[in-house]
């Protein structure tokens, strides 16, 4: 049985996020032995966007395909970026006519691997429906590669769930990204899709899920917009290790991915 080692990377927040990427991301290569690596790059540019300066960052690292979700339109660069970068990724459920690509396939060296980003609808954009658009894709890509990733740019947990409901023995795995909250729920439903709610987040936190705390705390307190400033300290790499059946498409094996670990009281004692 030949197996694709796929290695994804949660949301990448800003300048903390992109180095400690840079720092920790060709060991971890290395460590899986992964053939293909995917990251959802929405919030690489100051914690909005992912530019040319981002994107070629995160490509020279080894860096396949990026993801992206709803702050992807937040800046201009980025935007540009999508018309000219058939690898950086905005949801494929946008409407018709929306620039930059919604989907990839991408050549390893075992075999061709499809990529899809979808974005959740509940308290989001009211986009297209995600449901009906991986209703359609899916077929598409089967008829040139069994390896299906999905990541589900969403909110609520519950759509999330639904998500790999719908999906589970269509593609290979499909991970929940945008909340920047790693969920432990990690698993490999009935039909062989492997399955995240959400991937979390790498980046600073010593923040709330990546901006600085005393704005976030006012939009809360005043209910007014505040500066978006990413904040810095406390870095964590969020991300998902998948072993897929080349032939099957399935997932046989998965690993959640938190480093460094978070350090408690009980660790400290220890």
């Amino acid at each position: 049985m030949t197996q694709l080692n796929l290695l994804f990377i949660g949301d990448i927040v800003g300048k903390p996020g992109m180095a400690l990427v840079q720092t920790w991301l060709p060991g971890l290569i290395q460590k899986y032995k992964a053939d293909l690596v995917i990251a959802n790059g929405e919030n690489a540019s100051e914690g909005k966007g992912c530019t040319e300066k981002e994107g070629k960052i995160l490509f020279d690292l080894g860096i396949h395909v990026i993801t992206g979700g709803n702050h992807t339109w937040d800046k201009h660069q980025s935007q540009d970026y999508l018309k000219s970068e058939s690898r950086s990724l905005r949801p494929l459920n946008y409407p018709r006519g929306t620039y930059g690509n919604g989907y990839y396939i991408a050549e390893t060296k075992k075999g061709k691997a499809a990529v899809v980003n979808l974005q959740g609808r509940t308290f989001m954009a009211d986009i297209d429906c995600p449901f009906r658009t991986a209703e359609w894709i899916i077929p598409k890509l089967k008829n040139e590669t069994n390896i299906i990733f999905v990541d589900f740019h969403a909110e609520a947990t519950a759509e999330k769930i639904a998500m790999i409901n719908f999906l589970d023995g269509k593609v290979s795995a499909v991970v929940g990204t945008h909340t920047h909250v790693q969920t432990s729920d990690e698993r490999i439903f009935p039909n062989g899709t492997g399955y995240i709610t959400d991937v979390g987040m790498t980046g600073p936190y010593d923040s709330v899920i990546g901006m600085k705390v005393q704005a976030a705390v006012n939009r809360f307190i005043y209910a007014t917009p505040q500066k978006y400033e990413t904040a810095e300290n406390d870095t964590h790499l969020c991300g998902m290790f998948f072993k897929i059946d080349t032939e099957t498409g399935k997932t046989t094996e998965l690993e959640r991915i938190l480093f460094p670990e978070f350090i408690t009281k009980t660790n400290q004692a220890q």
